[in-house]
C-alpha cells in the first residue's frame, strides 16, 4: 500500500466562531490515487477541501501533506508547499490570454524553468497550445477547466485538490473534463477531487468518502460504491430494501 501523501484528522472548520460547517472529518489520499469526496446538497464538502486548502479558518483537526502539518498554513502558502486548488469558478484570469496565465501561474517556479513547463503543459493540454494567444474569458467552459488546471499542475504539486471542476459544464464538456483527469491520474499526480456528479467521479476515481452534515460517514473503493445501499441512504435518502439490509426493521 502506498504512502499517503494528504492526511486531515477530525478536521472542523467553518466561517463563524462557534458554528462549524465541517464537524470531525477524517480522509486519506495516497500517492498517485484519485480520491474522491461525495455529499448531499449542504453537506459540506466545499467547505472541507477549502479548509484543507486554508481557505477556511479551521478550529480544530490537523491536516498533514507529506507528514508536515500545514493546518494553520495561510492560503496563499499553499502552493508552495505542494497543495494546488483549483475552485469552481474565477480560476482563470479573463482578460489574460492562455499564455499569460500560465506564466503568472508558474511565477514561483525558477525564471529559467517556466518556458519549459508551459510548453509541458501545452504537450499535456493540445487544446491550450492551439489556443494561447487567445483570452481565457474566450474560452469554452471545458477550455477554461483545462486551462485552471494547468495552472495548478504547472508547479508540480503533491497534491491537486478540485472543487466541483465539472459544474455549469454541458455533458460534451463533463465528459472532457473526467478523461483529462483520469490521464493525469494516469500521468502520476495525486487528486483530492469534490464533484457533485457521482457516477463520473467513481468511474475514475479510486477510493471515494460520503460525507454528510460535515462528517465523513462512509467509505470504500470507487468503483463499488456506486451500487453500495448505504450510499444511496447518505447521499440520496433512500433507504436499502429489506432484502438488502438483510430483513432488518
Amino acid at each position: 500500500m502506498s504512502e499517503a501523501v494528504l492526511s486531515v484528522r477530525d478536521l472542523v472548520a467553518g466561517y463563524e466562531p462557534g458554528v462549524p460547517i465541517v464537524r470531525g472529518a477524517s480522509i486519506t489520499v495516497r500517492k498517485g490515487e484519485i480520491v474522491v469526496v461525495l455529499g448531499p446538497n449542504g453537506a459540506g464538502k466545499s467547505s472541507f477541501i477549502k479548509a484543507i486548502a486554508g481557505l477556511v479558518p479551521v478550529s480544530g483537526g490537523t491536516v498533514l501533506l507529506d507528514g508536515n502539518d500545514i493546518t494553520a498554513a495561510p492560503a496563499h502558502t499553499m502552493v508552495r508547499l505542494g497543495l494546488a486548488f483549483v475552485p469552481q469558478t474565477e480560476n482563470v484570469f479573463p482578460l489574460m490570454s492562455v499564455e499569460d496565465n500560465l506564466k503568472v501561474a508558474g511565477g514561483i517556479l525558477k525564471p529559467r524553468d517556466i518556458a519549459g513547463r508551459i510548453e509541458e503543459m501545452y504537450t499535456m493540454f493540445p487544446d491550450l497550445e492551439r489556443h494561447r494567444r487567445i483570452a481565457a474569458g474566450n474560452l469554452s467552459g471545458g477550455q477554461r477547466q483545462m486551462l485552471a488546471v494547468a495552472r495548478a499542475l504547472i508547479v508540480h504539486p503533491k497534491v491537486l485538490v478540485l472543487d466541483e471542476p465539472s459544474a455549469g459544464l454541458s455533458p460534451k464538456f463533463v465528459s472532457m473534463v473526467f478523461e483529462m483527469l483520469a490521464d493525469i491520474r494516469k500521468a502520476g499526480v495525486t487528486i483530492l477531487l469534490v464533484e457533485q456528479n457521482a457516477k463520473a467521479a467513481l468511474a475514475i476515481g479510486d477510493r471515494a468518502y460520503v460525507l454528510v452534515e460535515g462528517k465523513d460517514r462512509h467509505e470504500g473503493v470507487a468503483g463499488e460504491l456506486w451500487n453500495d445501499p448505504v450510499v444511496a441512504e447518505l447521499y440520496l435518502g433512500q433507504r436499502p430494501s429489506r432484502a438488502t439490509s438483510g430483513g432488518a426493521a
